[in-house]
């Protein structure tokens, strides 16, 4: 006889139930599977695959994102150029870089090319202005040993040879440019990384549920238990977890509501989400090798700077240029409508309404930028390529984006967040993960942080394995020049980016 439709199945049993089958789930299963190999697993995935949603290289800029060229991690303040946000994003990214290394080593990952590939990062000046705050930058930068081998120029035959697309059909006596730049950057495939952890992850016994929507989050004593429903049947069925990571990318703030972790009180999310223009001419694409980051326009959000972007996605090089910012109230590219509406509580309407008044250059950017027509956004894009032509690129939607809004004190009320943050209740028994960018790139920094926020009372029992697995850890890099020379070589090996 069938089970009934709807029906609610016994209840299983695990240590750690992973919420998302995203870089992030995939990163924190790899790391407790290694530190405590009995434990059980099992992974809750609403889509019908790993790594469709912000992992997806289509969703995801793909940016190794090390500060080599984001402008906006490098702040002019008080005539400064403050480094201090770039320091501690390339020193994550080196953590990251390390933990992949491991896991080739350990067998783990298979194959570096299929996700991480080098590829120049440049940042890209545009007016006198920008070239002398890009020159200072470089001047800021380029004696740490961070950054290595960074070069600026401001010599129009120079930009020519490094950037042939972006200099055919370039005004320069219109316009003064520049560009700094470092071979040593990245272009990251953050879904075939998920994909080849979470096969891993299978083959070690981890239960992974596709296709199952977790609803809703309660504690059961100790624990917690875990209901979801099969996205295509209704089925129901629950799960107790001793610990739980909710890695659900834009629902990640509702599940920890539903689960009453007091430290998201009066949180709200604000909804972002983008489109990219990418070239359809494999002659223009063969023309362009490098990641070119500009300057974001006033009101922007730090996701939606600018970039010409050299990708290398399943095998073959392709280029994108935006994102262009846009708005809907999913929460989730593949989420509904009502996700913005449904997320209102009488607690977070006051930091919704600070961020209102305080964010409206974010506004009127996002409304310009949504008014923008195909023919408006290929004008953007010839300030980048002077001779692009509308049949060579086509859109595509980007990932969707929530930022979040943290409760302030009157008479701000609310503030809106650029960055990426774990929220954990005071237990240590669940956690998550809120924001955006550099999300992807410090994954692995950013569940070693959460290691050590809900797991502190076996971290020495585990300190040898942790040291395995990031040789640096508990270093600063940034105050250690040999040790970042000894892991920078180990990484460039084992990664292979030695190989051109």
């Amino acid at each position: 006889m069938s089970p009934a439709k709807n029906a609610t199945q016994a209840v299983d049993e695990v240590d750690v139930a992973l919420v998302g089958a995203g870089i992030m789930s995939a990163t924190l299963g790899a790391m407790i599977r290694e530190l405590e190999p009995s434990w059980t697993q099992m992974i809750f995935e609403r889509l019908d695959g790993p790594a469709l949603e912000s992992s997806s290289p289509w969703n995801n800029a793909g940016t190794g994102h090390s500060a080599l060229c984001e402008l906006n991690y490098t702040p002019e303040k008080n005539g400064v150029i403050d480094v201090s946000k770039a320091v501690g994003i390339n020193e994550k990214f080196q953590i990251a870089r390390q933990f992949w290394s491991h896991q080739l080593n350990n067998g783990i990952l298979t194959d570096p090319k299929e996700f991480i590939n080098s590829v120049p990062h440049v940042s890209f000046a545009q007016g006198a202005t920008q070239a002398t705050y890009l020159k200072r930058r470089f001047e800021a930068l380029s004696n740490n040993h961070m950054f290595p081998d960074m070069q600026f120029s401001d010599d129009d035959a120079v930009f020519s040879e490094k950037l042939p697309l972006m200099a055919d059909g370039r005004d320069f006596d219109a316009q003064k440019v520049a560009i700094s730049w470092s071979e040593a950057g990245t272009d990251v495939n953050f879904g075939a990384l998920t994909k080849q952890f979470i096969t891993a992850a299978k083959a070690a016994g981890t239960e992974v549920r596709y296709g199952n929507e977790v609803t809703n989050i309660k504690r059961d004593g100790a624990s917690w238990k875990i209901t979801s429903k099969n996205v295509h049947t209704g089925d129901v069925s629950v799960v107790k977890a001793k610990f739980v990571f909710v890695g659900a990318g834009g629902y990640a703030l509702d599940l920890l509501r539903k689960a009453g972790v007091r430290e998201v009180n009066g949180y709200a999310g604000f909804p972002i989400s983008g489109l990219w223009l990418r070239a359809k001419n494999p002659e223009l694409i063969e023309q362009h090798q490098a990641k070119v980051y500009g300057k974001a326009a006033v009101g922007a959000p730090p996701m939606s700077v600018p970039h010409l972007d050299t990708r290398v996605i399943d095998g073959e090089k392709g280029l994108l240029f935006g994102p262009y910012g846009g708005w809907t109230p999913k929460f989730l590219k593949k989420g509904s409508y009502l996700d913005l509406f449904k997320s209102i509580r009488p607690s977070n309407i006051p930091s919704y309404l600070g961020v209102a008044v305080q964010e409206f250059g974010l506004t009127k950017y996002l409304i310009s930028e949504v008014m923008k027509d195909f023919d408006a956004r290929m004008e953007t894009l010839r300030e980048y390529v002077p001779n692009a032509k509308n049949e060579d690129w086509e859109t595509v939607v980007a990932g969707q984006r929530v930022q979040i809004i943290k409760p302030d004190t009157p008479p701000h009320f609310g503030s809106l967040e650029f960055g990426t943050a774990v929220v954990n209740n005071q237990e240590g028994n669940i956690a998550g993960l809120l924001g955006a960018s550099p999300g992807a790139s410090i994954a692995p920094a950013v569940m070693l942080e959460l290691l050590e926020r809900c797991f502190g009372e076996h971290m020495i029992r585990w300190s040898e394995k942790i040291y395995e697995m990031i040789p640096s850890y508990g270093e600063k890099l940034s105050k250690n020049e040999k040790l970042f020379n000894e892991m920078w070589d180990f990484t460039q090996k084992t990664l292979k980016l030695e190989e051109k």
